[in-house]
């Protein structure tokens, strides 16, 4: 029986054993190929996915910012536009017959969403969301609060709307407890309607007291330029025979501090120039933090160049503010103030320009020196959040008038070498 069998293994032909080891070699490389091009497939449907995935993210993100920010510039998102093809190569991978066309297609879809990221005026407009005719305008000092008290009060004659102002204190407390708070907001609530009130004070909700929103507006500077600013106007000889008039028994500072200059303070490490991050002490030397005007009175707000009092800063700006006009662009601010709060600001910009030589002169200070950029800069260092704020409300102030879709506005270039907001900041707060 062994041999029969054998006989029969030896009989098999030998080109049929060839035969299926060549059958089995073809099949293994058809395997191959079909899995290779299986991958290749996947990888091409994978990245088809994480182009859809980033734009609905970017269109998402312009819903959002829409819905909970409305500042982001149109300009931004064409930028990220251009990124995403940039990133996928989608304009390579087009056959070249179609680019033509579809690249036509991509400039409509572009010009769709800038018209779509440019708010209306409404939507930026918190004038419309306050609850009684009260002007409430919570100064911040040495960003040109005087000349815009001069403005008002002179407004106050053409529109007719009542002016008031706080009374000269001893001791200007910008922060209040409370009680105080309540004592603020029913004295300024106490005015017939129309009216206006200017004070050194924090942000104060008038809601959380029970009364009547008031319309809300401010002005910010450069931060740096204003705390050299205040520098100088502390130390200003006709700033203390003012003080002496008002309370006669106030002791004069010492002569080496009002000597003393700022470039020398800041580089001598002097206590009173250091401004270190998270720093808290109050009193007439201690006007560093223009967020503080924004963020209200609550201890968090206190700290210097804390990230919690810029969040709280621009969510009160947003909610609240109608507009929050910026120093160095005056006829940005008041041309803001005359199209949405127009019942106080109209004819503000004719008069402010017609009686330009008054207004340059109220509080001016010839005594402040100039101070060299080398030194600004060591400044700037430490003021990263405060410089922050400032360039949201000058972007925000740009977006208000660009919603008015008026093309005789024209808004000034952007700072060059300054960091944007960004657009995805988080308020983080309860």
């Amino acid at each position: 029986m062994d041999h029969v069998f054998r006989q029969r293994r030896i009989s098999v032909p030998k080109r049929t054993s060839e035969l299926v080891a060549l059958v089995a070699v073809s099949c293994t490389l058809f395997l191959f190929l079909h899995t290779r091009d299986l991958s290749t497939k996947l990888r091409q449907m994978q990245r088809l996915n994480d182009d859809v995935t980033a734009f609905n993210h970017l269109t998402d993100r312009i819903e959002t910012d829409r819905a909970e920010h409305a500042y982001a510039s149109a300009q931004e998102y064409k930028e990220a536009l251009e990124a995403l093809r940039r990133n996928t190569g989608a304009e390579r991978r087009k056959p070249q017959r179609t680019l033509e066309s579809e690249v036509m297609r991509s400039e409509e879809v572009e010009q769709e969403l800038q018209e779509e990221v440019l708010p209306d005026p409404w939507e930026l407009n918190n004038t419309a969301r306050s609850d009684v005719e009260l002007l409430f305008f919570n100064r911040v000092p040495k960003v040109g609060s005087q000349t815009f008290m001069e403005l008002l009060r002179r407004l106050a004659i053409r529109n007719q709307f009542g002016f008031h102002r706080d009374a000269v204190q001893r001791v200007e407390t910008i922060r209040l407890a409370p009680a105080d708070q309540q004592v603020l907001v029913s004295l300024v609530s106490a005015h017939t309607p129309p009216a206006s009130y200017i004070k050194h004070v924090c942000y104060t909700n008038f809601t959380r007291f029970g009364y009547p929103s008031p319309i809300y507006v401010n002005v910010v500077r450069d931060p740096v330029e204003r705390v050299i600013s205040w520098y100088y106007y502390i130390r200003a000889p006709w700033y203390y025979v003012e003080r002496k008039r008002a309370f006669p028994d106030l002791p004069l500072p010492d002569p080496a501090w009002l000597k003393k200059d700022f470039e020398t303070c800041v580089l001598s490490g002097d206590r009173e120039c250091r401004y270190l991050e998270g720093e808290t002490h109050e009193g007439i030397g201690d006007h560093r933090r223009q967020t503080l005007f924004f963020c209200g009175h609550e201890p968090q707000c206190t700290p210097f160049n804390s990230l919690e009092a810029l969040q709280r800063a621009k969510r009160v700006v947003e909610q609240q503010y109608a507009v929050v006009g910026v120093l160095e662009d005056m006829n940005s601010t008041l041309l803001a103030f005359e199209r949405y709060i127009p019942r106080f600001f109209q004819g503000s910009l004719r008069l402010y320009w017609e009686e330009l030589n008054t207004f340059n002169r109220i509080n001016r200070n010839a005594f402040k020196p100039p101070v060299s950029e080398a030194v600004k800069q060591i400044v700037r260092a430490n003021f990263t959040r405060e410089i922050e704020f400032y360039e949201f409300c000058k972007q925000r102030l740009h977006m208000q008038l660009k919603a008015l879709r008026d093309s005789s506005i024209t808004l000034p270039a952007p700072t060059p070498n300054v960091r944007q907001i960004p657009n995805n900041y988080q308020y983080n707060i309860v």
